[in-house]
């Protein structure tokens, strides 16, 4: 039987072609994407940021009923030698909290990576903060800041390793990393 004789037999020929090449472009495309190196790049510098902003809210927050949990968090959200200063400082941060009464809250307004260096697993960045300290018997007081961190990849994800204030306006005069030695922010001082 000819193909001139059976045109349905052609046209599924055709088809069955015209699918083989959609198959294999599409297995072609869908390999490269999986594979490209920008997505990663971006995967992680998401994934980085992310953890940024948390840890950043995690390190700014404290409430003098649940200090335990508070510095828990402090402690889960910190490697190297933040983690190092926040456990070194532990007992202090809890007997000034508990001795004031005091509840801290964060809230991050923006944050952005300033730096990522992913083989490295690090990262900068540069983080609005809206903290608020309510002490026993006052209203509530907001203070924005601006502070400079840095992440770093460890097995459980990315940690801030050095948080501190970023310079304001044409104060900056040295290394604006100076100020980065791993401060914990204010956590309800």
């Amino acid at each position: 039987m000819s193909l001139r004789k059976n045109p349905l037999l052609a046209m599924a020929l055709v088809a069955a072609a015209l699918a083989a090449v959609l198959a294999a472009w599409a297995g072609t495309s869908w390999y490269a994407a999986a594979h490209d190196d920008a997505a990663d790049f971006a995967a992680s510098r998401d994934d980085a940021l992310a953890a940024a902003r948390q840890a950043v809210t995690n390190l700014n927050t404290l409430d003098h009923r649940e200090i335990d949990e508070g510095l828990d968090r402090w402690e889960a959200s910190a490697t190297g030698e933040l983690l190092a200063q926040l456990r070194k400082g532990r007992e202090g941060f809890e007997k000034e909290v508990r001795e004031a009464g005091t509840v801290t809250t964060a809230e991050v307004l923006s944050a952005a990576l300033t730096e990522l260096d992913d083989r490295a697993g690090r990262a900068d960045v540069l983080v609005a903060v809206r903290i608020t300290v309510t002490a026993p018997g006052e209203k509530p007081q907001a203070k924005e800041s601006r502070m400079l961190g840095e992440v770093t990849r460890t097995g459980d994800g990315w940690k801030l390793s050095a948080l501190g204030q970023a310079p304001a306006g044409d104060s900056a005069g040295g290394d604006a990393g100076e100020s980065r030695g791993g401060q914990a922010g204010d956590g309800g001082q």
